[in-house]
């Protein structure tokens, strides 16, 4: 238009400006891509601080975005996570170089599987009477010492007959199930390949495997996987997890391994009608008393009204209920979150199992889903349902022992 406003006449293309095209090469890979619509659209969105460059001149530099409650409740979420995944990770590690230590002969001898939460089986904790060196138990040397807590049959320079066990007791879980069934340590049995006697020397004559042998053989059952107590790392579970409370029935008091003050490591115990906290060490010596001494001042305690193998059967399950209330407590969960990692690591080394990295945790998910239920043990306080054998075992009558067993199996 000219100044005046008036239009001008379109002009003959010989009188208008030359242009010049350029043309651009196309790009190795242009072809293969489309149009990015979609990161226009994003960049539209974004702030317009967000949106100006870095190094676009005068502008301020580009701002961080508010601190809100959405975003810490965010960053907390993940950092709980994590801890939770490093817990898990821990504990899978331990449990997996703690079935690295189990004896090949023992694994042989066992017929459960990995799936252990869908289905239930069964497994066998086993105690030995044997000590680490230097805790009270004399002469037992550091070889002896390892070849029992493997599970391994005695060689030389250990001998058979050395190191029985100690305690001897069948959990039921998976499937909903947790169940437990403790056995006399001085049941008379038939054991493979040796005389009749009681049933914790199969341990003594060919380790863990000839154990699980001979539990299968007297109750007719098959034993699926073994956990053989490791008694320091089963201190430090316990001294990790805070401690246990225990409910003891009458005063107990016991001097194990010759008490504190006999020079060879022992523990002595003085325990309270009741509810009593124990550490890991005590923890420990209370599943293990077998002869209480007498408690100072009044009242009944156990040294009086007699203390048998059933009582001990008992205060073992105790002790282990004890580490599974700490563990599912929801009152615990602080403590528990907090030291997650440390707990996770020592939780497996409390057992050398055939239960690894992807089994163990299903046996914690387990107990933390089948309740608990009341054990089991044979042959009730006094012997009752049950008879004197020879050498001062117990004989348990076949019809006992199916009658416990179905109970187990079934609920």
């Amino acid at each position: 238009m000219t100044p005046d406003g008036e239009q001008r006449p379109p002009q003959p293309p010989e009188n208008q400006p030359e242009y010049k095209v350029y043309r651009s090469r196309r790009g190795l890979f242009s072809r293969l891509k489309g149009a990015d619509l979609s990161g226009l659209r994003d960049r539209a969105k974004l702030p317009a601080w967000r949106r100006r460059k870095r190094d676009e001149p005068g502008l301020p530099p580009p701002q961080r975005g508010r601190v809100t409650p959405r975003r810490v409740l965010k960053w907390v979420g993940l950092a709980a996570l994590a801890w939770i995944l490093i817990s898990l990770v821990a504990f899978g590690i331990s449990a997996q170089i703690q079935s690295f230590k189990l004896s090949g002969e023992a694994g042989k001898a066992l017929h459960g599987n990995p799936f252990l939460l869908p289905s239930a089986q069964t497994i066998l904790v086993l105690g030995t009477d044997a000590r680490p060196p230097g805790a009270g138990d004399g002469n037992t040397s550091e070889e002896c010492f390892e070849q029992q807590s493997k599970g391994e049959k005695p060689h030389k320079p250990c001998y058979e007959g050395e190191f029985r066990a100690d305690t001897l007791m069948l959990i039921r879980a998976g499937g909903g199930a947790f169940r437990k069934l403790s056995i006399p340590r001085d049941t008379f049995a038939e054991i493979p390949g040796n005389a009749p006697t009681k049933i914790n020397a199969a341990y003594a004559f060919g380790g863990a495997a000839l154990q699980i042998k001979t539990i299968e053989q007297f109750l007719g059952i098959q034993i699926d996987h073994v956990a053989i107590v490791d008694f320091t790392g089963f201190e430090d579970l316990i001294d990790a997890v805070g401690g246990i409370k225990v409910n003891v029935p009458h005063k107990l008091c016991a001097d194990i391994s010759g008490g504190a003050g006999g020079g060879q490591g022992g523990v002595t115990l003085r325990l309270k009608k009741g509810e009593n906290t124990l550490d890991g060490e005590k923890a420990l010596a209370y599943s293990r008393v077998r002869e209480p001494v007498e408690c100072p001042g009044k009242g009944k305690s156990a040294y009086t009204l007699g203390y048998s193998d059933y009582d001990r059967e008992q205060a073992q399950q105790d002790v282990i209920n004890g580490i599974k209330s700490r563990l599912t407590d929801p009152l615990r969960f602080p403590y528990n979150f907090l030291h997650g990692p440390i707990i996770g690591w020592e939780a497996p080394k409390a057992f050398v199992s055939d239960m690894g990295f992807f089994t163990m945790p299903q046996l914690i998910l387990s107990a933390a889903i089948g309740g608990g239920s009341a054990a089991e043990v044979f042959c009730v306080k006094n012997l009752s349902g049950c008879g004197e054998g020879p050498e001062g075992s117990i004989e348990i009558p076949q019809s006992l022992r199916q009658k416990a067993v179905h109970k187990f199996l079934n609920g």
